[in-house]
């Protein structure tokens, strides 16, 4: 059994710009939906703040170790890891950002899965360090954005749909959640948080709408008890509405995996990095060209952008000695002179003529 994200088919974070529209929510019963209907699903609580998880999916089980790995929790056939199942203080986890990281990078290479068809990755809300983190270190096959309907979620949701562009992480599309509250007794729906604005925002970016789930006291009340909304009510009210998002992510990810600039292959050949962005087209970058535009913090001032790298400070016979993937979006290229902290975007790659030298690879 491989340890980490190599035993998951499909890797989707779901992500919001800001808290309170019940992205965990919808992680937790998207997961369940997706069992339902026969996959092996698992789920990263990376909110390692404020982890959701265990509650929504009613189980405080301690997870056990073997061999050095963490053996992740499970719950109606659907795996989890949380830190709310790690702090058995029950006491606010007060930590500093690089100590967070750490703890979602165990989660990530740390967790003996087994296979999985789906690993459901539950972000804490906002851009910051974890968002980024996840991007770099797992392959993502895309990225979901929940919101509300009112205007001020959406604006902010906006920004979640620009970060995952800017990491070359698909977008499988925005769900609106909390979209109206349906009347048992009357049968009237009564839009409390408007209602439209996710479909409207999925226009605006030109990404998929994924649909609309309801304002119901059931998901509240599943959430609450931590019991499993899609088997108590099957095929009906919400658990329709999960089992309905379940089918849209399944057919749209296809599609979306194909949206990135993600080159077909990369090489290092006599120490030179060749890429073919189609196959059977390798496209060669000249060593001295990828060193003058590294866009690090060393070699580029990151206030004013300017560069401080000078070309006569690079060797005439300078190579590469390997390359390391960063996410879906671009790579970490070693050099001889022992340089190694760039991060090369696969879409200014893509730009780059060979012999041309660019200023930075930055965004």
């Amino acid at each position: 059994m491989k340890p980490g994200l190599d035993s998951a088919k499909n890797i989707i974070a779901i992500a919001s710009g800001k808290g309170g529209v019940g992205k965990s929510t919808v992680t937790t019963n998207l997961a369940f939906a997706l069992k339902e209907k026969g996959y092996s699903v698992g789920v990263i609580d990376g909110d390692i703040y404020g982890p959701s998880q265990p509650g929504l999916l009613g189980s405080n089980e301690r997870p056990k170790a073997e061999g050095g790995f963490i053996l992740p929790i499970e719950k109606d056939g659907v795996k989890f890891i949380s830190m709310g199942v790690m702090n058995t203080s029950g006491k606010a986890m007060i930590m500093r950002a690089p100590l967070a990281i750490r703890a979602l990078s165990q989660f990530l290479s740390g967790v003996l899965w087994g296979e999985l068809d789906y690993l459901l990755i539950d972000l804490p809300p906002g851009t910051g360090d974890i968002q980024l983190t996840l991007a770099q270190q797992a392959r993502l096959t895309g990225a979901i954005v929940v919101t509300t309907p009112q205007r001020v979620a959406l604006e902010i949701s906006r920004n979640g749909v620009d970060m995952f562009r800017t990491v070359n992480v698909p977008i499988l599309g925005i769900v609106e959640n909390m979209s109206g509250f349906s009347c048992k007794s009357c049968g009237e729906t009564t839009p409390i948080f408007k209602t439209g604005g996710g479909e409207k925002l999925a226009s605006t970016e030109e990404v998929a709408y994924l649909g609309a789930i309801p304002l119901d006291p059931e998901i509240m009340a599943s959430g609450d008890e931590g019991v499993n909304l899609i088997t108590h009510h099957k095929g009906v009210g919400p658990a329709k509405a999960f089992m309905d998002l379940a089918d849209t992510v399944i057919k749209g990810q296809e599609a979306a995996k194909s949206d990135t600039a993600e080159p077909h292959s990369i090489e290092v050949v006599n120490g030179k990095v060749q890429i073919e962005w189609e196959a059977g087209s390798p496209k060669t970058y000249e060593t001295f060209d990828l060193r003058f535009a590294c866009p690090c913090a060393n070699c580029v001032d990151e206030n004013t952008g300017v560069q401080i790298l000078k070309a006569e400070q690079i060797a005439t016979d300078i190579s590469v000695t390997r390359h390391q993937l960063v996410g879906r979006y671009g790579m970490a290229i070693h050099f001889s002179d022992g340089h190694n902290t760039g991060i090369y975007k696969f879409s200014k790659l893509k730009e780059m003529e060979s012999g041309s030298r660019q200023d930075s690879f930055s965004v």
